[in-house]
């Protein structure tokens, strides 16, 4: 979840602009929950998966 689409309700501005308090920290809040993989699109995930999957292909046929 990003808080680019988020209306705060203190204020009835984006979050992301980080306008009064209650912006500031629900969007703090937001980025601490953010996992590593939040950043990354589709296409990228698609492809370290397709990485991973040729990894432990090879892996087994080098240890058959």
């Amino acid at each position: 979840m990003t808080c680019d689409h988020l209306v705060c309700a203190n204020c009835n501005g984006r979050v992301s602009d980080g306008r009064c308090p209650v912006c500031r920290a629900n969007r703090a809040r937001i980025q601490e929950q953010q996992s590593p993989f939040a950043a990354l699109s589709p296409t990228m995930l698609l492809a370290l998966l397709a990485g991973l999957l040729a990894v432990a292909l090879i892996a087994r046929q080098a240890l058959a």
